[in-house]
């Protein structure tokens, strides 16, 4: 039942997606690997990238964290069962869903995660947070930034009737490393340094707090190859 699911959700997403959409993704998302653990970070908008990601990534599967209050709904309580997304309660430690995640990349999964947090509608780069730093640490994972913009305006688009142009640009992998005990202030220097890898393949106007790319370092990152 579940397959079903997601080939149908598949399948309905595509379609609707050549008729709200206008996509510019050089190459698609096929220099990523088709097998093994990867975490994916991005940007935020919350209008229209998770679904697209989900799509483009096919046959892969991509599953991440969402707030537990979004289950509530029975329409994204389906999508999120297909998709294996994780409920997270914001707000507090979430050791659970923690576990989760980890269990999902030991499978071999891709697990997407936005630094940010929550929804930037705005697309304009707010401050990181620590958790994709914790979940990359412990996973040990290779990371891989995925950017997109103009889905800021999908909604706004959508109600005028309007196609939106959506941008995504995928970039080099990298793995997070430190040594010795990692204290909070580390953890915010890497996600910091995370958050630069992706501020550095956007529009300077869509960049905000990581604007200033001469304070970019990458002390606690390590280019690899997938």
């Amino acid at each position: 039942m579940k397959n079903f699911s997601l080939w149908l959700i598949t399948l309905l997403l595509r379609i609707y997606f050549r008729l709200t959409l206008r996509l510019d993704a050089p190459g698609g998302m096929t220099s990523l690997p088709m097998s093994g653990p990867l975490i994916i970070i991005t940007n935020h908008t919350g209008q229209v990238e998770v679904p697209v990601f989900a799509t483009m990534l096919q046959p892969r599967k991509i599953t991440g964290w969402a707030k537990a209050e979004a289950f509530e709904n029975s329409f994204l309580r389906w999508v999120f069962g297909a998709w294996d997304i994780i409920p997270v309660h914001r707000g507090e430690a979430d050791m659970s869903a923690l576990k989760s995640a980890l269990r999902m990349l030991e499978e071999g999964r891709i697990f997407g995660v936005a630094p940010e947090g929550t929804r930037n509608k705005t697309g304009i780069l707010r401050r990181g947070l620590p958790g994709a730093a914790i979940l990359a640490l412990k996973s040990g994972a290779p990371i891989v930034p995925v950017v997109h913009w103009g889905g800021e305006v999908y909604m706004k688009n959508l109600k005028a009737f309007k196609r939106t142009d959506f941008h995504i640009r995928i970039g080099k992998p990298f793995h997070v490393k430190a040594e010795g005990k990692v204290t909070s202030e580390m953890r915010q220097e890497m996600v910091d340094e995370m958050m630069y890898q992706i501020a550095a393949m956007m529009p300077e106007q869509y960049r905000g707090e990581y604007s200033d790319m001469s304070k970019a370092t990458q002390k606690y990152l390590v280019l690899t190859e997938l």
